[in-house]
């Protein structure tokens, strides 16, 4: 089989440029934003806290998972390459829900971190000690890892025969899947699952930490909410908008009407919400406005 055609989001030629320039706009932000946040925590020794270290995982992370989709759509969109080869789509596959899935694991890991520095203070030196982060990123990156070989294999050991057309702008599991010249019942339910039980418990996970911590502070001073607040609301609301258009995407109803709906989706958490992140981390957390201030003042000089 020679490959796959990406239809992408849109034939219409004066969409396609705005498109274009829309989504190239918030590609250079994401790659802008979250690699200054990379270089910020690498440099600025005030920002060597477990916290800190798991954003620039996280920042890391967001700037290959839109690469592994954005300029392939962004080439669509300008010159009309639509075509993708069979090794280039698993690839692509393989490495979006690998990344996607790290993220996920990630963010229950710093769910974590929150709750053992408001909860256990007095041994979060202890629980979150260089050594242990370092594990616990190397467990979300490996775990990932292992789900998407997992999908990977699921979705490509199918036959496929001459169905080329996948409906989306990139090669995701559920489009693929519809062009197998096979019973896909199986492999739907297998694939749909096995997502269901890592984007559900890491999710749980992480509201089972906040409703912990929402308790404790419950009993505390005014002044000792409002620091809880300020250090959990930047990472609980980068939380719901990944988990909650991802779920949409792969626990949602699969029908044709839902293919529109799953491609707006897709450009939330694949492209929009990384983009976000810098942001929503920089105005919500005072020391790394401050780092910034820093950075941006000693490079006056």
């Amino acid at each position: 089989m020679e490959g796959f055609i990406l239809l992408g989001i849109t034939d219409e030629r004066d969409l396609k440029i705005f498109c274009f320039v829309l989504f190239l706009t918030f590609y250079l932000f994401n790659l802008s934003g979250n690699l200054c946040i990379v270089l910020l925590i690498t440099i600025d020794h005030s920002l060597y806290k477990p916290m800190y270290y798991f954003l620039a995982n996280l920042s890391f992370l967001d700037i290959f998972y839109s690469t592994t989709t954005v300029p392939k759509m962004l080439s669509g969109l300008l010159v009309g390459d639509k075509r993708i080869s069979i090794f280039g789509c698993i690839a692509q596959l393989h490495f979006f829900h690998f990344l996607g899935s790290t993220e996920a694991l990630l963010l229950t890991s710093m769910s974590y971190d929150r709750y053992v520095a408001i909860c256990n203070p007095l041994r979060y030196h202890v629980l979150m000690g260089r050594k242990s982060c370092l594990q616990l990123a190397s467990c979300c990156w490996f775990i990932g890892f292992l789900y998407s070989l997992l999908q990977t294999i699921i979705t490509f050991r199918l036959p496929y025969c001459n169905r080329r057309q996948v409906t989306h702008f990139y090669c995701d599991i559920k489009p693929v899947i519809k062009l197998a010249c096979a019973n896909t019942n199986q492999s739907e339910l297998l694939v749909s699952g096995i997502f269901a039980i890592v984007a559900v418990s890491t999710f749980s996970l992480i509201i089972v930490s906040y409703i912990i911590i929402s308790y404790l502070v419950a009993h505390q001073s005014s002044k000792s909410r409002s620091k809880a607040f300020s250090t959990c609301s930047a990472h609980l609301t980068v939380v719901l908008l990944f988990y909650g258009t991802a779920m949409c995407t792969y626990l949602g109803p699969d029908s044709e009407a839902s293919i529109e709906s799953d491609r707006i989706a897709a450009i939330l958490f694949a492209l929009i919400t990384p983009s976000l992140n810098p942001v929503i981390y920089t105005l919500r957390n005072k020391e790394v406005q401050k780092s910034l201030r820093n950075m941006f003042s000693s490079s006056k000089y």
